[in-house]
């Protein structure tokens, strides 16, 4: 049986997928962290008492999960990657694929410096520092790490039973993230460079396709709708929609190529930001069977909140 549970880390995504037999794990694989905090600093607000998030460190804690066979970073925004230190604390991994690696001797990028830098500048490093943080910090929990070229997708037996595609964005996107992840920590602060890579993390984002006993499950990452409405958009049976179902996540023509008959939001509920939007919550009723969010949002004619530390599915 393959279990998917897309974990209440409200804002972020983080994704547990299992393989067991018997009740026992034969394979687990974590797609991306969370964020670093359950209340984001830029837009705080008090937790309803029922709230039911948890960082991901601690829902594999929850679940006895010690061992990742695989842990798949999509891409650097900090609602991705803040809290791979927490995941790193409570279990091993033994390959860890992304699409960038920090270089060995990586120092603290130090984001609130005095580094004369405007504040979305200032974000980039955050997010990658977080991330090379948490490397840096735990040596020795990482077998093997594998930085992806991006330049075709990558085929993966992850099982007997269980395959993975990953699919990138335009290849020259990582590249370029290389070139500018490497200059910050060279020491430089190119302003202009981090700024113009800020407004293209999304469009870096990594996408999955899952295949398991001829059921399929696309993890849409962060990725913008206009960049995958292509021949890789082949119908499947369940969707982690792209973006936290923000404006741009989805369109009625990628839900006509996809298909699916499931779908799960990857979001914090009482977000200022319309994510999820109503009209792509509309238009994936259109088109789902099955609607749900990881957190308890609430929009009156829409959703009703339900509190749970995960959405939770199975494959027989």
């Amino acid at each position: 049986m393959l279990t998917l549970d897309f974990i209440n880390v409200g804002n972020g995504d983080s994704i547990l997928v299992r393989e067991l037999r018997e009740g026992a794990q034969r394979f687990a694989m974590l797609v991306d962290c969370g964020h670093d905090n359950l209340i984001r600093d830029d837009h705080p607000m008090p937790l309803d008492p029922r709230s039911r998030r948890i960082y991901a460190g601690d829902f594999l804690k929850q679940l006895g999960v010690t061992h990742l066979d695989v842990l798949l970073l999509t891409h650097f925004h900090r609602d991705h990657v803040g809290g791979l230190g927490r995941v790193l604390e409570a279990v091993t991994v033994g390959e860890l694929l992304t699409p960038y690696l920090p270089p060995e001797d990586a120092r603290p990028l130090e984001p609130d410096g005095d580094n004369g830098l405007v504040k979305a500048a200032r974000n980039v490093l955050r997010c990658v520092d977080l991330y090379a943080g948490a490397l840096r910090a735990h040596p020795g929990r990482i077998a093997q790490k594998r930085e992806l070229a991006g330049n075709r997708i990558e085929r993966l037996d992850l099982t007997e039973e269980l395959r993975m595609d990953i699919l990138f964005g335009e290849p020259a996107l990582y590249p370029r993230q290389k070139e500018v992840y490497d200059a910050a920590f060279r020491g430089e602060r190119n302003g202009y460079d981090l700024v113009r890579w800020g407004k293209t993390m999304n469009v870096a984002s990594l996408r999955q396709r899952l295949y398991y006993h001829g059921r399929e499950i696309v993890l849409g990452g962060d990725a913008y709708a206009h960049m995958w409405e292509t021949e890789t958009a082949t119908p499947c049976d369940i969707l982690k929609v792209p973006h936290h179902a923000s404006l741009s996540s989805t369109t009625r023509k990628l839900l006509h190529l996809l298909q699916p008959k499931t779908a799960v939001v990857c979001v914090a509920a009482g977000r200022p930001d319309e994510r999820p939007h109503p009209y792509i919550v509309s238009l994936l009723r259109e088109f789902v069977q099955e609607l749900y969010f990881t957190d308890a949002v609430d929009i009156p004619g829409l959703v009703e909140p339900q509190f749970h530390t995960a959405v939770h599915l199975e494959i027989p």
